[in-house]
């Protein structure tokens, strides 16, 4: 299951990654906003990224007007390894090696169809481990620093 959300700024840019998840058959929970309601991207980020914590989801898609505010605010929260990302290379290894659960992207920075390139890499793309896993394993001990 995905769990997609955005803020006012990336009302469009959510619509068309739903119809994407729509026509490829993909399940996913859409936490809103829609389009002409306002919404503070953090409590976005916290509705969408409790729904990876708690199991309802296993990745999440984040969406505002540059992706940044939402990443910030997403890798706040215990268990989640967002990316914020506008090119394939960043989204494909942010998979194999950082093992990203949460991607974060801006509508005013990413066009449509390179945006659907995008989130088809970071669904399909399967985390190395091995190596990788050790430095995930670090960046999770960070949490309870």
């Amino acid at each position: 299951m995905i769990v997609i959300g955005c803020d006012h700024a990336a009302c469009k840019l959510k619509e068309t990654i739903k119809s994407y998840l729509e026509e490829k058959e993909i399940p996913f929970i859409d936490c809103g906003t829609d389009e002409g309601v306002p919404c503070d991207y953090p409590n976005m980020a916290e509705t969408v990224c409790g729904k990876i914590t708690n199991g309802e989801a296993e990745k999440g898609i984040l969406l505002c007007g540059t992706g940044i505010g939402m990443s910030m605010a997403a890798n706040k929260i215990k268990g989640i390894r967002a990316a914020c990302a506008s090119d394939c290379f960043s989204v494909k290894y942010t998979r194999l090696h950082n093992d990203a659960n949460v991607l974060c992207m801006g509508e005013r920075v990413v066009g449509h169809g390179l945006a659907l390139e995008l989130v088809e890499l970071f669904l399909n793309t399967e985390f190395e481990g091995g190596r990788h896993q050790r430095r995930v394993d670090l960046i999770t001990a960070l949490e309870s620093k």
